[in-house]
């Protein structure tokens, strides 16, 4: 196994050198013949398409590293690189590479990142050209279009030349659990997604993390750095000054101010510091003033191309963008070379004191050097410091996310979404769903994998103690039916017409139900559930006759008006009876249905009946099945005063009284089944005889 895999190691980093060579030997194929293309990107797409964002920013990114050894520059193109190479493996897993007319597609897409955003950083180290900026990004977006038309044919056929072993070889994984396919690994991400997912908060997190680093360590080397460039321009500017200042005798100056050129030896100081402004592009301005109370008075001024000198003996009035050094200024004290901001541009002006043969300061011998050129090369260096960051943090961010998804996205979406699965119908079902989790076989080594043990011991559990309780309440519940039977039959015993009514009763009520749950009707209110009460309580229906007096219960003849009277408040008995169970009990389901049958089972459809007279609808769904299922039982019974109708008999009974006694679509229902209702007749009587 171990020599397998470092087999499968040794062939991944084989490919991944093919595909930086293939970068690379394009990319001096086409310099050699002197075309203005790179084409540099056609491993980098290989690894993208086939392998997924690290592999491809992977190849992008070394390709860059090792041409940077020849040329640097190629160094902070490495972000392109990995954009191009993120771009690729976008549309890759949304199939743009499954064809070659979807795959041309992506051509735009890729010369927008080579060719727009790369040109921000051409022009970013070099400067736009002579047209300008817009023309810039123009020209080498139309040249990167037919560099990426080149790079996807050229990858879209090898691809098709490649063995599909390349393709699974290149998906980098690091399983920490049992492996998903891509469908597992959907539908695992969705069942944990709620609000911001897992992933996504590590996204954030590493992202924000990633630009505070980038901009805290820009800032810093920018700071730096600009104070270094002056720092130079400052021993230039220093040094230039000082050269000036020794080429005039201060003993002179106010000859100078008053004789101007025809004074001796000025001609010949001013051709000087000509040569000097001269000397050095980045010198701007060289002159000599003497500070007064009003302003400074010239005494030397060179001529630039932009700015003519200013007359001898002129007056300069003070400039507020030295106003923090004027008054070391006025009292001839040296002054360092400061940063200036005035009419004429940026610039670092230094000052150097000339005095004469007594020591007494006379002027200053000035200049002015450009930082134009450091502005340039501070762009030109925050190019290069982006640059490096954006490949940098994107193949750092890339890794990260591939790590966090195998070792922690994935392995609790995978837990999330086998705990959400368990289903509580069976327990087969439920078996199934602990071996499902167990099968994660998480080994993250970590607080996940202590958290998956922990989870599996803790629902294998929780089912077990589900088993008992489901085993238990169906003691219970065939317990609490036991109970009902036995207190029916003690009812039954004390009415000897009755014999086994409640059972059959039960039946044919389940019967109805069901039928009509068959024919769509009732929908909302027939459940299982629903069903299930009303065939559980049906037995109860006939409690409150424990209250009626032997005599009328088992009268064998008719019965009088009073005896009758007294008979019907069985239902009232009942209700009474019933009523008190669900004070002790709590307002169970079946207790409802109990109170609705032993109340109202003798209630008609048209209101005649007792003991509230309801009517239609009014009368309970259940009571109106069991006015069907009583009445057609005690009339294919034998009763002490009567002998048994058939069941042909019975049935036209039913019919007789629909609409009347019993709910028309209830006894339709009942009378167009009459198969079913004999059977169950005849069942009853095999059963209990």
């Amino acid at each position: 196994m171990k020599k397998l895999i470092d087999s499968g190691k040794i062939k991944l980093i084989l490919i991944y050198i093919l595909f930086v060579f293939i970068n690379m030997s394009v990319n001096r194929l086409v310099k050699y013949f002197g075309l203005p293309l790179y084409v540099d990107n056609i491993g980098t797409l290989l690894g993208a398409v086939l392998g997924g964002y690290l592999p491809g920013i992977f190849v992008g990114y070394i390709t860059n590293i090792i041409n940077s050894t020849a040329d640097i520059t190629n160094l902070y193109y490495a972000g392109i690189s990995v954009l191009v190479a993120s771009t690729a493996s976008f549309f890759a897993k949304r199939g743009y590479y499954d064809s070659f007319k979807k795959a041309l597609i992506t051509i735009p897409f890729l010369a927008f990142m080579g060719g727009v955003v790369g040109s921000f950083v051409t022009i970013g180290l070099f400067g736009a050209g002579e047209n300008g900026i817009f023309a810039q990004i123009g020209y080498d977006f139309l040249i990167d279009l037919v560099d990426k038309a080149i790079t996807v044919v050229a990858a879209y056929g090898l691809m098709q030349i490649l063995p599909k072993s390349v393709s699974s070889l290149l998906e980098l994984t690091d399983w920490r659990q049992k492996p998903m396919t891509k469908a597992e690994i959907r539908a695992a991400v969705k069942a944990g997604e709620k609000g911001l997912s897992l992933r996504r908060k590590v996204v954030v997190l590493i992202s924000l993390v990633m630009v505070l680093i980038a901009f805290t360590t820009t800032l810093i080397s920018f700071i730096l750095y600009r104070n270094y460039s002056i720092g130079q321009y400052s021993v230039i500017c220093d040094s230039t000054a000082k050269t000036v200042a020794m080429d005039i005798d201060g003993d002179r100056v106010d000859d100078f101010i008053e004789q101007k050129e025809s004074a001796e030896g000025y001609t010949e100081i001013h051709d000087e510091m000509e040569t000097i402004l001269n000397s050095a592009p980045y010198i701007e301005f060289v002159y000599v003033y003497k500070p007064t109370e009003d302003g400074f008075l010239v005494v030397f001024d060179v001529d630039t191309e932009e700015v003519p000198a200013s007359p001898i003996g002129s007056m300069m009035e003070y400039d507020d963008s030295i106003a923090g050094v004027l008054p070391d200024l006025k009292a001839g004290k040296r002054v360092e070379p400061f940063v200036n901001h005035d009419t004429f541009g940026w610039h670092l002006t230094g000052y150097e004191p000339i005095n004469d043969s007594a020591g007494n300061f006379k002027c200053y011998a000035c200049v002015d050097i450009s930082l134009d050129d450091i502005r340039l090369n501070e762009i030109s260096f925050l190019t290069k410091i982006l640059s490096l960051f954006l490949g940098f943090s994107l193949l750092i961010l890339t890794f990260c996310l591939w790590f966090a998804d195998f070792h922690l996205t994935y392995p609790v979406d995978a837990m999330t979404f086998a705990s959400r699965e368990f289903e509580y119908d069976s327990a087969k079902v439920l078996e199934e769903g602990i071996e499902r989790l167990k099968s994660l076989d998480i080994s993250t080594s970590d607080e996940i994998e202590t958290l998956y043990h922990v989870l599996t011991k803790t629902i294998s559990e929780t089912v077990g103690y589900l088993e008992d309780v489901k085993n238990k309440g169906e003691q219970i519940e065939r317990m609490q039916n036991g109970l009902i039977y036995i207190l029916a039959d003690l009812v039954e015993s004390r009415d000897k017409n009755t014999g086994d009514h409640v059972r059959k009763t039960a039946a044919y009520v389940k019967l109805i139900l069901e039928l009509l749950r068959e024919k769509g009707l009732y929908q909302e209110t027939i459940t299982n559930e629903y069903i299930k009460d009303v065939y559980n309580s049906a037995p109860l229906h006939d409690v409150g006759k424990i209250k009626v007096p032997d005599a009328i219960l088992n009268k064998p003849g008719r019965l009088t008006e009073e005896e009758f009277e007294e008979m019907k408040k069985h239902t009232t008995a009942g209700k009474e009876i019933i009523e008190r169970a669900m004070d002790l009990v709590g307002d169970t389901g079946y207790l409802s249905e109990a109170l609705n049958l032993a109340t109202h089972h003798h209630e008609k459809w048209d209101g005649s009946g007792y003991p509230d007279g309801l009517k239609g609808e009014e009368i309970p769904l259940s009571a109106r099945v069991m006015a069907v299922s009583d009445v057609f039982d005690a009339l294919v019974s034998v009763r002490s005063y009567k002998k048994p109708f058939t069941f042909e008999k019975a049935m036209e009974i039913i019919e007789e009284g629909k609409g009347s006694h019993f709910d028309p679509v209830i006894a339709q229902v009942f009378l167009d089944n009459k198969d079913k209702v004999r059977a169950i007749s005849e069942e009853q009587m095999r059963t209990w005889g």
